[in-house]
């Protein structure tokens, strides 16, 4: 007995001697840049410097620790196969007037930690790149505080905030990760992920929180989103929460395969979740919605626009007007073609809870078991000539003026839908 417990105190001590060392294994691991001429504070360049530092660093195979401070410079290459970090909070890359942007070409195995960056066209530009990552950095103060092309990258727990057009911008990522972002006044964007030409993006956006995004660039949709998808399929948006959006909170565009699921959309200007255009593949559930001039648009089966499920969101408070787009009118949910409506719950509206088509555009198009009360009309259903199916049932709904109704484009011409079905043969009950 008494051996087997001076063996095991071995190994205890053993143990601790290991952690002991683990700290100065780290520190002999990191190169500090004050060594190499890096100064922070200066007012002066230190481009050329850091850019030493960091090809030795990377050389090397060590990380590269900066120091406190402004650090200006007036561009910046980073290279591969690093680690490069900041003192939290008070280390900060400036770009100097003039002088080029800081960027990422053709790299790979990059970590960016701590750091924040400022001023210029663009915070950090990242190029046919893969393997980046960029951890507890700021940006701020610039137009786009990331721009993103053809790379594959992971942002997490970064802070960004007076940026002019958007935080994030990328075009023809391989595959992004956001998660855990803080992003507050944009002049135009919270998050753009965009390609090209329609085709697999992959990238998941989520547990961000968003706020204050304006649409300095004006336009009716183009500019004012918090999270903004555009041709790229595939994609996943979140558990994010998005507030105070001058368009919307979340906007699909073009879009095949895409899921948004779990976010909190407060206050958004016109519709605050939108799958619009030739979309195909939307899953819109679980979402709670809070102030919208539209809760949830899905639309334009006139441009291909089909294949939703909108299902256990819910939606209140919509306004009866939006403050920057006087064609948007006050409805909770719509949908137009393939789309299921499915146990949502929507209260207070001044319009239509749920409404099904627009004149002839309308197909197959489900509203089953929502729970629908203080609204102006619970159900709105286009019955026109040439309108495609619609099947209603086990709705719980509590109305103002009327539970179902039939429009005609945008006016009603049947009062109880329900009572008066047989007269229009697109429209069944359950």
């Amino acid at each position: 007995m008494r051996k087997a417990m001076l063996a095991n105190r071995r190994h205890v001590l053993a143990g601790l001697a290991i952690l002991a060392a683990t700290p100065a294994a780290r520190a002999q691991s990191m190169l500090d840049a004050t060594t190499l001429g890096v100064v922070g504070d200066t007012g002066q360049d230190q481009g050329p410097a850091l850019q030493a530092a960091l090809d030795q660093a990377a050389a090397a195979g060590r990380a590269l620790q900066l120091p406190p401070g402004i650090i200006h410079v007036s561009g910046l290459d980073f290279p591969s196969d690093l680690v490069v970090q900041g003192v939290p909070g008070s280390t900060e890359l400036t770009s100097l007037p003039d002088g080029n942007s800081m960027s990422i070409h053709d790299r790979g195995t990059l970590v960016l930690r701590d750091i924040a960056f400022a001023s210029g066209a663009v915070g950090l530009g990242i190029v046919a790149s893969d393997d980046i990552t960029l951890e507890r950095c700021r940006f701020r103060a610039s137009a786009i505080g990331v721009s993103i092309a053809d790379a594959g990258v992971t942002i997490i727990n970064c802070h960004f905030s007076e940026l002019g057009d958007a935080a994030i911008h990328a075009m023809d990522s391989r595959g992004l990760f956001i998660s855990g972002n803080s992003i507050d006044t944009c002049g135009n964007a919270g998050i753009r992920i965009w390609r090209s030409e329609s085709g697999a993006d992959g990238s998941i956006v989520t547990a961000n929180r968003i706020s204050n995004i304006d649409w300095r660039d004006g336009g009716n949709g183009q500019n004012g989103n918090g999270i903004n998808v555009f041709k790229a399929d595939e994609v996943i948006v979140a558990n994010n929460h998005i507030a105070d959006c001058a368009f919307t909170a979340i906007r699909l565009n073009a879009t095949r395969n895409t899921q948004v699921g779990g976010n909190t959309c407060l206050r958004s200007g016109e519709v605050a979740i939108f799958s619009e255009f030739e979309f195909s593949g939307s899953v819109i559930a679980n979402n709670i919605i809070d102030g919208a001039a539209t809760g949830i648009s899905i639309t334009n089966l006139d441009s291909g626009g089909q294949l939703a499920v909108c299902a256990g969101n819910i939606v209140r408070n919509i306004t009866p007007n939006s403050p920057v787009n006087p064609d948007t009118i006050p409805i909770g949910i719509f949908a137009e073609a393939e789309t299921a409506i499915t146990g949502n719950t929507v209260q207070d509206v001044p319009g239509i809870a749920i409404a099904a088509g627009y004149g002839t555009f309308l197909r197959n198009v489900l509203i089953s078991g929502n729970v629908i009360s203080q609204s102006d009309i619970g159900i709105g259903v286009s019955v026109v000539d040439g309108a495609g199916p619609v099947q209603i049932g086990s709705n719980t709904v509590s109305a103002r003026q009327h539970a179902i109704v039939g429009l005609a484009w945008s006016d009603i011409v049947e009062a109880d839908l329900m009572a008066n079905a047989g007269r229009h043969p697109n429209v069944s009950f359950q």
